[in-house]
């Protein structure tokens, strides 16, 4: 073979390869934009319906926040990490979502860390920010703070999401919204029998029957002491709180793998076995506690908080003592409370407590605080299930102009700006397109009223629309249309 020829080829051999090697780059492009979106696990889309009917909710639960005095505060979504860990138990802290480290977060980790797969030292290493997993405690955060420059006691609200690394399932999501209200600065009584008021007005103006379930954490210690497990009080509440879901036989067996003598799990077996009377509970209590100052002081806040809201108007029969509700974070002193629908299967739709210490963590002492928070999320799929959402909870459009182009465009516009400085929504068909894409658009969107307006009515001064609901055609004076 001639040199000449032989560079020929080794060139078109070289061509091959390169167009061997776009036809496979461009097929794997081709893959990937082939591929469908998806969404990550435990966050939904919301659509125009669902933000509507979230607003609706969000904007009754704000005006009684304020109602309360309550005003409004926002905080990052995330916080450093040492913020987070340490206050909601072992079980909390594992569904914390942390932020890797920004660049070469693993240039610094400990190689025997890494090797060894130590997972809690290695997080510190790549780890120095998380998304936030409540409300309360970067409300805390803010206080300790900003502590000299807030008057006590200080009434806050908060909405906004939350994110906490959860199994997905129907009510529970890795992305939510919490609807909190707050007090700190005051360790009156009398700010748990308002937060029960502000739950039962909320609750009955979005038209769902609820039930709020109350212990005190007061009694929960004494419960510890009366069994002889003072030491082990976070495993008795942690395990207690999951009644709900593993039943009695559940908790049994998670009291006695959390090191909790059957001699104790004995004593303790009347929680399992309450009556309907809060009053005889309350007394059965009183009389197992005698000598257990902790236990009797959280029966005295009990029936102080029931009484005078009885006393306020409040319904016996919206008011729960459960004295298995335990609520598993660690950072509740006193009164705690579960809010549940009473006509749909959900869990708890809102929840909360007193923490006397939780401003401590961060240098700051003696600011006694009591929240409780409304889980939207979960109000939302109640409302849906129960079809309690009022036709006034969807953001529908009044009124849509035809097209029919030309001068008609301009003299619709000015009428729609006209309507829109009353506060009429009203919107222009874009398109001079055929009337019966310009129905279809309308009836999709959910529009009320389909406007014409073309030249005869321009001429005559008046307004010819049509109902979509009824389909009833009115024809009316320009004046008379705008009020």
């Amino acid at each position: 073979m001639k040199p000449k020829n032989v560079f020929l080829w080794l060139f078109d051999y070289r061509k091959v390869f390169a167009n061997a090697y776009f036809c496979i780059h461009n097929y794997q492009l081709s893959i990937i934009y082939k591929m469908k979106p998806s969404l990550a696990k435990g966050t939904r889309d919301f659509t125009v319906l669902e933000v509507s009917r979230r607003r609706y909710i969000i904007n009754i639960l704000q005006k009684n926040f304020e109602l309360f005095g309550f005003q409004p505060l926002e905080t990052p979504s995330f916080e450093n990490l040492s913020t987070l860990t340490g206050k909601y138990g072992e079980e909390g802290d594992r569904l914390i979502f942390k932020i890797l480290n920004s660049g070469e977060y693993t240039s610094k980790v400990n190689q025997e860390d890494w090797e060894n797969k130590n997972h809690q030292k290695l997080t510190a290493q790549i780890s120095d920010k998380a998304l936030r997993y409540d409300l309360t405690v970067p409300f805390a955060r803010f206080v300790a703070m900003n502590h000299g420059k807030l008057t006590f006691p200080y009434k806050r609200y908060q909405i906004q999401p939350v994110w906490r690394a959860d199994r997905p399932q129907k009510g529970r999501f890795r992305e939510f919204y919490q609807c909190d209200a707050d007090v700190v600065g005051s360790e009156s009584l009398w700010q748990e029998v308002e937060l029960i008021q502000l739950y039962l007005k909320s609750f009955s103006q979005l038209n769902v029957s609820v039930t709020i379930h109350i212990n005190n954490r007061k009694i929960l210690s004494g419960l510890a002491e009366y069994a002889g497990i003072t030491d082990k009080l976070i495993d008795f509440t942690v395990a207690l709180d999951k009644l709900d879901k593993i039943g009695k036989d559940g908790v049994v067996k998670e009291l006695l793998e959390r090191g909790i003598a059957q001699d104790s799990i004995d004593k303790l077996d009347f929680l399992f076995n309450q009556s309907n009377d809060a009053l005889e509970n309350l007394l059965q209590l009183k009389e197992k506690f005698a000598g257990n100052k902790t236990g009797l002081k959280g029966v005295e806040e009990l029936e102080f908080v029931l009484t005078q809201s009885v006393n306020l108007g409040v319904d016996i029969q919206n008011l729960v003592f459960d004295i298995t509700l335990a609520r598993g974070l660690d950072y509740y002193t006193g009164a705690i409370f579960e809010v549940k629908a009473d006509e749909a299967q959900m869990g708890s739709i809102g929840g909360g407590g007193r923490y006397d210490n939780l401003t401590e963590v961060f240098g700051v002492k003696n600011v006694p605080g009591i929240g409780i928070s409304f889980g939207l999320d979960r109000i939302y799929l109640v409302m849906e299930e129960l079809n309690l959402f009022p036709e006034e909870a969807t953001a529908n459009i009044e009124y849509l102009f035809a097209n029919f182009g030309g001068e008609e465009i301009l003299e619709s516009l000015k009428l729609i700006n006209q309507l829109r400085e009353k506060g009429i929504s009203a919107e222009l068909y874009p398109e001079n397109a055929k009337l019966n894409k310009q129905f279809t658009y309308a009836e999709k969107k959910g529009i009320k009223n389909l406007v014409f307006l073309g030249e005869e009515e321009i001429k005559t001064n008046t307004i010819r629309f049509k109902n979509l609901e009824t389909g009833e055609q009115t024809i009316i004076s320009r004046q008379e249309f705008l009020g």
